[in-house]
């Protein structure tokens, strides 16, 4: 355990980003960028009323920086904890002020200047066709991984989950107590496992885990819980598994915040046009209201309308990014993702207050040097190169450079704007990254592992915990917190719960009188995260749909045309079928590796294209900016990379039920690494040439 406390540290980082905001972003406005208010933006020039559209740039702003912020900053540290808490906060802070912030921007400006061409448009304008078919394949690979990325974790945080329990296993009940079960016929059957039930799966003392908590267990049609001859307790059949039921409280709130949106756009653009405050006022109450309403969910007549399993949870999902990509702008998308933004900076000022307030110990060590060559839940590998693609979009993500050149340039009011809402956005997501880290490394560990690893991987962790000094059954703390929340918390993997746990339980210690409110806290930060993703989804969705419909136009013009319902709806159905297919069949273990490798070389790209773009302008003096972060990014993206390939994904192609996808993995990491390189290649060819040619001009 560290002796820090997380105050001093939230101070030193809020004083970095205000000295980036001031001076480099600055810099970057008026010497690399060359901002010009006089210069017509294409929101002006294109003014279409559905996808070009001038916007307020404080509703820009809401927009831009809730489409930015998904999973990443949230998701990502919580996950690094696993390597400690010290390598992703250093790398947080340094990428946020000279890559991340410095690539949204930099894609931003130089998009409004391209007519709001999208990232492919530009490195085919830029750097050349070849550059711009590698630039299209590599981003319609990078939004299925990334909305597949962004959309599990959600899934994972209010879907139902059914957790696989090895067969031949034993679970001893405790003493005195009967066997519950019920089952009807063609389904499972269900026994109702008491708290402080034993399981062992395996013979030796240390190998057994005690639950504090009572739980499901679903096994099998025709099978049962058989008693064990020669030992204690009832062996488990093959099937069995144990049943984590989802948050009908979370899943209410949610569905209730599309219809408020609605609301808030009606009323922003028509009722009351340009009221943005008023709005901005009525839709935060309701989001508020329908939180503390949810409380009433669980246990009503209501619940089974909203206790989703993972399924469903992905249907509903994949079903509100198809509608959010197809309706105008300001109908859903803007409103969404203004009042999103408006209650996500909101929490984000609560959690630094907060955080200052509650002071808490950083329990997680600051380099967890158990975990610190590989062998995390998580992340199998070290701490160099992992935790730079474990932790993405909160220091650097080429997914955001789908946004700065994506829906956003099409409704920049004016070049000045760029500064605040590319450079500004992304520090603001640093921020969020760097609050999640402290508030993931301010729970116990017992806790953080107690959540974070489920039931059937809990075995193959007992010993490197130990090592750790982690009592892993928690020592019913996080009892304690689930009766507190009322929920389901243990083994709820994927980052999602941890965050809202650790949230919740800033905001308690910040104020100590209302720690009554402990389940309002968790759902309210349930809901900001999924908000979060939300936003992102549906804006990653449109983004695809404008990539696909672009490709798609080559082969028949109509199919190309944005405002053609037919050709919207058939390219969004194929970007939604491809990011939920992933959903439904993978798992946070296995996507998020993909989507860190995959997004940052996304960024690698972003990087290459400004820099030609730079250089093209005539002020390759200034192309120091992009250029080192970019080789950065390229050296530790390949080597996770490689790792990948040649560790986990060339294990799974040796085993028979895994092999396809195995090689499938393999394919893909080569061929968007392959592309990268001819991107790169492209690229540096024609700065070459343009310098060569700005030197004959000299000379």
């Amino acid at each position: 355990m560290s002796n820090v406390h997380a105050m001093p540290v939230m101070l030193g980082v809020l004083a970095i980003l205000a000295v980036a905001y001031r001076y480099y972003s600055a810099f970057l406005a008026a010497r690399v960028a060359a901002l010009d208010d006089s210069r017509v933006t294409p929101a002006h020039e294109f003014n279409d009323g559905q996808n070009f559209h001038p916007t307020n740039r404080w509703v820009l702003f809401g927009h831009h920086f809730a489409a930015i912020s998904g999973a990443g900053p949230l998701i990502g540290p919580v996950l690094a904890i696993q390597f400690g808490y010290l390598p992703g906060l250093i790398w947080l802070v340094v990428g946020v002020c000279l890559a991340g912030a410095v690539q949204d921007m930099m894609v931003l400006a130089i998009s409004v200047r391209r007519g709001g061409k999208s990232l492919a448009g530009l490195a085919r304008q830029e750097i050349g066709p070849v550059a711009g078919v590698a630039t299209t394949l590599a981003i319609l690979y990078v939004i299925i991984i990334a909305l597949a990325g962004l959309g599990i974790v959600v899934v994972k945080a209010l879907g139902g989950e059914e957790v696989a329990m090895k067969a031949g296993t034993r679970l001893v009940y405790p003493a005195e107590t009967s066997i519950t079960t019920e089952a009807a016929r063609g389904q499972s059957r269900i026994y109702d496992v008491p708290p402080e039930s034993t399981y062992h799966y395996g013979e030796g003392p240390d190998e057994s885990l005690r639950f504090h908590e009572s739980f499901r267990l679903a096994v099998p049609e025709g099978e049962s819980l058989a008693k064990s001859d020669g030992a204690e307790g009832f062996v488990l059949p093959k099937g069995a598994k144990r049943l984590v039921p989802g948050s009908s409280w979370g899943a209410f709130t949610i569905a209730c915040t599309i219809p408020i949106a609605f609301a808030v756009g009606w009323y922003m653009y028509r009722f009351r046009k340009g009221k943005v405050v008023e709005a901005s006022v009525l839709g935060a109450l309701m989001v508020l209201g329908v939180t503390v309403l949810g409380a009433s969910i669980p246990g009503s007549s209501l619940e089974p309308y909203f206790s989703w399993s993972k399924a469903q949870t992905t249907y509903a999902i994949a079903g509100y990014g198809f509608v959010a990509s197809i309706l105008p702008v300001w109908l859903l998308l803007c409103p969404r993702d203004y009042l999103s933004s408006f209650l996500k900076v909101g929490t984000i000022a609560l959690l630094v207050v907060g955080v200052c307030v509650a002071n808490p110990t950083l329990e997680a060590p600051m380099v967890n040097h158990q975990f610190a060559s590989g062998g995390g839940p998580y992340f199998d590998g070290p701490i160099f190169p992992y935790v730079f693609i474990c932790i993405m979009c909160g220091a650097v993500s080429g997914f955001h450079a789908l946004v700065s050149s994506g829906t956003t340039p099409k409704m920049i009011d004016r070049e000045g704007d760029v500064r605040m809402i590319g450079y500004g956005a992304m520090l603001m997501e640093g921020l969020v990254g760097i609050v999640a880290l402290i508030a993931a490394a301010a729970l116990p560990n017992s806790m953080y592992y107690d959540i974070n690893i489920d039931l059937a991987r809990k075995p193959q962790f007992q010993q490197a915990l130990k090592a750790l000094d982690v009592d892993h059954d928690g020592g019913g703390e996080l009892v304690q917190m689930e009766k507190d929340v009322e929920e389901s918390l243990h083994g709820r993997t994927g980052g999602a719960v941890t965050l809202a746990v650790g949230m919740a339980r800033i905001f308690s210690g910040a104020m100590p009188g209302l720690k009554g409110l402990m389940k309002y806290w968790y759902h309210f930060a349930i809901m900001f995260e999924a908000l979060f993703i939300l936003t992102t989804i549906d804006t990653g969705t449109r983004i695809g749909r404008f990539l696909v419909q672009e490709v798609l136009g080559k082969f028949w013009k109509p199919l190309g045309d944005l405002d053609r319902l037919g050709s919207s709806v058939l390219a969004t159905a194929l970007v939604v079928c491809g990011w939920g297919y992933f959903i439904l069949t993978g798992s946070v273990e296995t996507i998020w590796p993909m989507f860190g490798v995959a997004n940052q070389l996304l960024a690698v790209v972003a990087l290459a294209v400004v820099t030609t773009a730079i250089v093209n302008s005539g002020r390759a003096r200034y192309a120091w900016a992009t250029v080192l972060p970019m080789c950065f990014v390229a050296t530790t993206t390949s080597s996770a990379g490689y790792l990948e390939i040649t560790g986990k994904f060339l294990r799974m192609t040796r085993v028979a039920e895994t092999a396809l996808k195995g090689w499938i993995n393999i394919g893909l990491t080569v061929m968007l690494i392959g592309l990268v390189a001819v991107i790169l290649v492209s690229a540096v060819s024609k700065w070459a040439a343009a310098l060569r040619a700005g030197k004959a001009m000299q000379a």
